[in-house]
């Protein structure tokens, strides 16, 4: 999943989100910006789960801003045996000159020939210097019945000893409402990012507690990620 404003970070946990979301186009008077993105990725891993069945996944997006803070967006990513694709709209801004950002909005997933996966989120993040917070809320996670959830919150830092790389690191919690027996999972990332050659590169770790493993079946090509290593390469237009 890729969002192109604060929740990025906030929502996933994941390399796919990667690719910068400097917009591409501008308008003349600056009020309506538009951006395109493309991603290579070794694994896709969503919220410390692979969806890609622990292969490589290609990815891309299109996003449009309004200068009001007003964003909508499109991203869709090949997983295991076929596609996902996430539409998504919010408004992103902050509050008055207290250097505190907001971001709040609405995405749908969507999985092309298994539309009975197919549900809807609200999110909203905080951030601030060097943090954010972010939570969503599902209440039919990919059509199981089971409400979901997520809190995150990450640490985003430009490494003062290397020129223009990223250091960021981010813990989520995924609370069920437990219909099919389980409580919840944890999900670590920590990632190196930086834009070289006109790619953004991104290397990162990531792990999830034992209990990930209690809702993901490898059967459907998802799977908890324990202790693994995943590169990107993504491109903006």
């Amino acid at each position: 999943m890729k969002l192109s404003k604060l929740s990025a970070l906030c929502l996933a946990a994941t390399t796919t989100f990667a690719a910068s979301s400097a917009m591409a186009w501008e308008s003349e008077d600056g009020q309506h910006m538009t951006s395109a993105s493309v991603e290579l990725a070794s694994d896709y891993v969503f919220r410390g789960i692979s969806f890609s069945d622990n292969k490589p996944a290609i990815s891309g997006s299109f996003d449009y801003e309004h200068i009001s803070g007003f964003y909508t967006g499109i991203w869709s990513s090949s997983i295991d045996g076929g596609s996902e694709i996430n539409v998504y709209g919010g408004f992103a801004s902050e509050f008055g000159d207290t250097g505190i950002g907001f971001d709040i909005g609405a995405l749908r997933y969507i999985f092309p020939g298994d539309s009975g996966a197919n549900n809807n989120e609200v999110y909203g993040a905080l951030s601030y210097s060097y943090f954010t917070l972010g939570y969503a809320y599902d209440k039919n996670f990919e059509g199981s019945g089971e409400k979901v959830h997520y809190w995150n919150v990450a640490f985003d830092y430009e490494l003062p000893i290397f020129d223009g790389v990223d250091f960021t690191a981010a813990y989520g919690y995924s609370d069920f409402s437990s219909k099919l027996g389980i409580s919840g999972y944890s999900d670590y990332y920590l990632g190196l990012s930086k834009n070289f050659v006109g790619f953004d590169w991104t290397l990162s770790y990531i792990s999830t507690s034992s209990k990930a493993g209690d809702f993901y079946n490898e059967d459907l090509g998802r799977s908890a990620t324990s202790d693994k290593f995943v590169f990107s390469i993504g491109k903006t237009f």
